[in-house]
């Protein structure tokens, strides 16, 4: 028996999960059940995160939570509970199993069977912002060499335990030569360690691309946030629809369950719902707490009962529908056909162990750290870059001078372009002409002179290298 967390939410999530509850519990899983409440009411009572600690406490007791949609009110400083959620319980796994249901669920890829797997805790959406000028505000992209490692292994064994063949990893590395870079080279890495199972990397424009047009080619996907958070939307509706889709959340203590659309408040009440997409969350559940055989038989019965026809109204077509069903009728059908298996569409068969055998991030030897040089971002509100090489003369040491400036990433001086456009926002490059190292205190009689001359400094980056190599970008076209 295993006791989990439940949060019904808000909108249609009352009516979608006690069709989910009412099902895996007619399926016989074993579970014991804590109902805590979060969402738009605790928000409105004024708690900004919409969740009182007595719930924490209830969720990180039983380590499994299984949350129904839930309506974040708008504006208020409110923040969204899913992003919370992840980040407080080290969810580092976004898991999304895109499935073709043709020809019952209509869609143009009728042969699809991709998974997205997403890290779920950092890249743009560790959510640190600023403004800096007027005119520039910056929002940093973290990307850690354990995040990578956890989520890239996740997603080879993953393959490993679902039996898939082969892994495929997203980013924009040609660009983002640090960030995605690092997420490129750690897939690399890890892909070693599992010869049995293809790997590839692709760009991910031209990737998204692929996978929109021939879903086929793909198995399982692994990518950033942000690039993960996207496409696995784009995945779930090229499928057949976002509302049949569930996701896992997964860290190395706790897991978080869900439909992956939002609360759907015009449908509240009104017994419409479709609780597709919370089930298949209570599937992965079921198979995360180690119940596969009671996952296997749910899944079968829902496969069967969307084989039958029987469907509610945002799935419903005349040509291939038989009948329209409400929430509650929905629910019926599919406990009506446990133990039984789809004839057309391809029964589902999961090992008795999901258990994934993962190993914990080992932090490597420190390399060796160099400070080679260092960034002065400027405010200035004048257009061209030679006169404001001329303004930072008085800035520069005896023997630390200007390298370069850029304007967006650009590089604007020396030589550079009348025809850039340039904002208020400037990167000022400063580095020891005698191939020396910087020290900090130069960094710090940098930033006083220009102090001193009336220079508006709004932040630093310091320019190392790593074990001799650099770790910085050099400005555009430089």
């Amino acid at each position: 028996m295993t006791r989990i967390t439940v949060a019904k939410g808000d909108g249609i999530g009352p009516e979608i999960m006690d069709a989910t509850l009412a099902i895996i519990q007619a399926a016989g899983a074993k579970i014991e059940i804590d109902e805590i409440e979060v969402g738009e009411k605790v928000y409105l009572a004024g708690n900004t995160s919409g969740i009182a600690k007595e719930s924490w406490d209830i969720i990180r007791r039983n380590k499994i939570f299984l949350k129904a949609p839930i309506t974040t009110p708008q504006g208020g400083g409110y923040k969204s509970l899913n992003v919370t959620t992840r980040k407080f319980l080290g969810l580092y796994a976004n898991i999304r199993p895109c499935i073709s249901l043709h020809p019952f669920v209509q869609t143009k890829h009728p042969i699809m069977d991709v998974v997205i797997v997403r890290e779920n805790e950092e890249d743009l959406y560790a959510g640190i912002e600023h403004q800096q000028t007027d005119e520039v505000v910056q929002c940093l992209k973290l990307i850690s060499r354990p995040g990578c490692e956890k989520i890239v292994r996740y997603a080879f064994e993953y393959a490993k335990q679902y039996g898939r063949k082969k892994v495929t990893c997203f980013t924009k590395d040609n660009i983002m030569k640090q960030t995605d870079g690092l997420f490129h080279q750690v897939f690399d890495e890890i892909a070693k360690e599992y010869p049995e199972i293809e790997n590839e990397h692709w760009i991910i424009d031209i990737g998204a691309a692929k996978m929109a047009d021939t879903p086929e080619a793909f198995d399982v996907i692994v990518m950033p946030n942000l690039y993960g958070d996207v496409l696995s939307d784009v995945a779930a509706q090229i499928a057949g629809s976002v509302g049949l889709a569930g996701s896992a959340n997964i860290g190395e203590q706790c897991a978080m369950f869900e439909a992956i659309h939002g609360s759907a408040p015009r449908r509240a009440g009104q017994n419409m719902a479709n609780p597709s997409g919370l089930l298949q969350g209570a599937i992965m559940m079921l198979n995360h707490i180690g119940q596969t055989e009671v996952a296997e038989k749910v899944q079968n019965a829902w496969l069967k009962t969307i084989e039958d026809g029987i469907h509610t109204y945002d799935i419903y077509k005349e040509a291939t529908s038989k009948q329209k069903v409400g929430t509650r009728e929905f629910a019926e059908a599919v406990i009506a056909n446990l133990g039984k298996k789809p004839s057309q569409l391809k029964p589902v068969t999961y090992a008795k162990s999901t258990t994934l055998n993962l190993k914990k991030y080992s932090r490597k030897a420190p390399a060796k750290k160099e400070l080679v040089g260092v960034d002065l971002f400027v405010q200035w509100n004048e257009n061209s870059a030679d006169r404001l090489a001329e303004l930072l003369k008085p800035v520069q040491l005896s023997d630390v001078s200007l390298s370069m400036i850029t304007n967006r990433g650009i590089k604007v001086w020396p030589e550079g372009f009348e025809e850039t456009f340039c904002t208020d926002h400037w990167r000022c490059r400063f580095k020891p002409s005698n191939e020396r190292l910087l020290t900090k205190e130069e960094i710090i009689q940098l930033l006083q002179r220009a102090t001193a001359n009336q220079i508006d400094v709004i932040k630093t980056e310091n320019l190392y290298h790593f074990d001799g190599k650099p770790a910085f970008s050099l400005g555009q076209g430089q």
